[in-house]
């Protein structure tokens, strides 16, 4: 039935491409989650009125984050590619499209985290310093728990964002789904593939949504 309506899907190689974007997304996604936290948490405790005001270390996290989520991803690939093929060892498959997808998704997602603890209301971390908590009980009992349902709704964000890096990572060389529909369909001419192809990204996409929104409504205390 498949094979009438898709003459030229080739269903293994489909498979296959799916578990690699599912790989580059999952491990991606894992590695931008606390990376991003780290980064964004630096932001906010470094700024201006804040518990580690420290203007010169915020404006160069600033300035990193900033450079690094304003370079188009296709872009930041080539650039990376020294570095890639130094911790990697191939700037080809899945493993070497990682370096690239967490350094241009950590920054973006650090700013979602960033203004997610700036909602958290100042009130409840001034009591909390009263109290005399230390930093990490300010950290983990007060701004990640307040702050949970923004940071929840930026890494699906984020993540849906990383399936579609890989999408464009796959066109040079990275494997997953887009390297498919690139080489086998679009090239080939082959335009049962890249529907195939783009259907299941957004599927996988429909799922991390839906996903994201779920956990999101559990967790919101509002």
């Amino acid at each position: 039935m498949l094979e009438k309506y898709f003459p030229n899907v080739d269903w293994v190689s489909m498979w296959d491409a799916t578990k690699e974007t599912i790989y580059m997304s999952f491990w991606s996604v894992i590695a931008t989650f606390v990376i991003g936290i780290l980064l964004g948490l630096l932001l906010f405790f470094t700024a201006k009125g804040s518990l580690w005001e420290n203007r010169t270390i915020n404006s160069i996290i600033s300035a990193i984050v900033n450079i690094f989520r304003s370079i188009p991803f296709i872009i930041l690939i080539v650039l990376l590619i020294p570095f890639t093929k130094t911790i990697v060892g191939s700037i080809i498959g899945p493993e070497a499209a990682l370096p690239a997808l967490i350094i241009g998704a950590a920054p973006f997602y650090a700013r979602l985290v960033e203004i997610g603890l700036r909602e958290v209301d100042k009130g409840v971390i001034e009591a909390a310093r009263a109290m005399g908590a230390k930093i990490s009980t300010i950290i983990f009992k007060v701004l990640l728990p307040e702050s949970m349902p923004a940071i929840v709704s930026g890494i699906t964000v984020t993540s849906i964002a990383i399936v579609g890096y890989t999408a464009m990572a796959g066109a040079i060389g990275a494997g997953g789904l887009g390297n498919l529909a690139y080489l086998d369909g679009f090239q080939r001419n082959r335009t049962d593939v890249t529907f195939v192809a783009t259907i299941i990204i957004l599927i996988i996409v429909f799922i991390i949504q839906m996903i994201g929104d779920l956990i999101t409504r559990k967790i919101d205390k509002r």
